[in-house]
């Protein structure tokens, strides 16, 4: 194994596979929510996932979202309003998101799958 995969935050090898991981809510996550994890670091700060939200989905009830560390989002499938922007993005649109960054509340009519790729802030940023 090469030092860069034996670094913090890194995750395992993986070579082209059809995942099969399970589809789960992830902790805090509403109904209607579920991921697979695709690749994830040993302490889980650093992961790779695919996330669906089921038709009708709402965010609001938890209102305006921030996360401690970046998230960067593709939208796979499907289509998702942002309640705050009253804009709805759908299939091929992208977000990254640094720390802190306020987004939502989401509504999904038709349900929506997405990429969402996660990481923790650079020390050098805090």
């Amino acid at each position: 194994m090469s030092d860069a995969r034996k670094a913090e935050g890194a995750k395992p090898e993986l070579e082209f596979h059809l995942p099969a991981g399970p589809w789960q809510r992830p902790p805090g996550a509403g109904a209607g929510v579920s991921e697979q994890i695709l690749a994830a670091d040993g302490s889980g700060s650093h992961t790779t996932a695919l996330v669906r939200w089921e038709p009708g989905t709402d965010t609001s009830p938890s209102g305006v979202a921030r996360h401690d560390g970046w998230e960067e989002v593709y939208l796979l499938e499907g289509s998702m309003r942002d309640l705050t922007l009253g804009r709805t993005f759908s299939r091929g649109f992208y977000a990254c998101r640094p720390p802190g960054m306020p987004h939502g509340p989401w509504v999904s009519e038709e349900g929506v799958t997405m990429l969402v790729i996660t990481y923790p802030e650079a020390p050098a940023e805090r």
